[in-house]
């Protein structure tokens, strides 16, 4: 006798004229396959968008950066000429520069009576500040007018991804222009560096920033002290770090089989069970009439 393979068919087939199709199984049927197509669409749109995910660690994510960090400043003095507009740079390693103009320009503003500076410059990873002052001006002057606005103040890299939000401008759009002409400015930074790192496995480094501030006017034996935009840092020992993941097409199909599977299960019992009662009912019905 010859092997027969079809034994081994779990899927056997039943004849059409051995099944009878129902209303409600038609109507069930309908709101299954629905269903399905449904969840089906919303896993498609989970696979193909990438999500970004952060965690946080304790270490220097950019060990090739030679303990620099890049500054980007940009801020406007509309009272102050820009002769007298200067940057200086001072930190716990012994920096201390006065007057720092590379990598930077002033920009005339109101005819000449105010000043916009934009530098990029680096900073050392220790404690330490940067100012914008009038101390690299020639001949100071007897009340220099601090008010000002901030229009980017950012560290590292610019990340540009859209499911990364984080304060790495925290202080863009700070106005100040209302403030006292003859206080100094105290911005206390908290630096944290962060990582990005896209689906291709590539990483940029940036720095997000906490803020707080305070206005003040100084005063020595002397006299009053001279007013300054203190921008004072310290670096958090916590890294963020944000990776870009897209979900992977195993655990996709393993979705859908399970959306398929399940749903025409449940559909499948909730069908017997409605078949049955009905039957179950006409039953007593006919019991009833005899």
């Amino acid at each position: 006798m010859p092997f027969d393979f079809r034994r081994f068919d779990i899927y056997r087939k039943v004849p059409k004229d051995l099944t009878q199709p129902t209303y409600t199984g038609a109507i069930i049927s309908i709101c299954c396959c629905l269903f399905i197509l449904f969840l089906f669409l919303s896993e498609l749109t989970g696979f193909v968008t990438t999500e970004v995910v952060n965690e946080l660690y304790v270490d220097d994510p950019d060990k090739d950066s030679g303990g620099k960090i890049d500054v980007n400043l940009n801020i406007s003095l509309p009272n102050l000429h820009c002769e007298l507009v200067g940057l200086d740079i001072q930190d716990e390693m012994g920096r201390h520069e006065v007057g720092h103009i590379d990598n930077s320009m002033k920009i005339p503003l109101n005819n000449g009576a105010g000043c916009r500076f934009e530098g990029q410059f680096s900073i050392n990873k220790v404690p330490g500040n940067f100012h914008v002052s009038t101390h690299s001006a020639t001949a100071q002057p007897q009340n220099p007018d601090m008010t000002h606005i901030i229009h980017k103040l950012s560290f590292g890299d610019t990340l540009q991804v859209q499911n990364v939000h984080g304060a790495f401008n925290a202080l863009g759009g700070a106005d100040r222009l209302s403030s006292n002409p003859l206080a100094s400015h105290d911005y206390i930074l908290k630096i944290v560096p962060t990582v990005f790192e896209d689906k291709s496995g590539k990483q940029q480094y940036s720095y997000q920033y906490t803020v707080a501030n305070k206005e003040y006017v100084a005063y020595s034996h002397t006299g009053r002290i001279i007013p300054a935009i203190w921008f004072r840092y310290d670096l958090s020992p916590i890294t963020v770090k944000y990776t870009e993941r897209r979900q992977p097409l195993y655990r996709f199909i393993t979705t859908i089989c399970a959306i398929i599977g399940g749903t025409f299960t449940v559909a499948g019992i909730l069908d017997s069970c409605i078949f049955t009662a009905s039957e179950a009912w006409k039953k007593i019905q006919l019991g009833k009439m005899h």
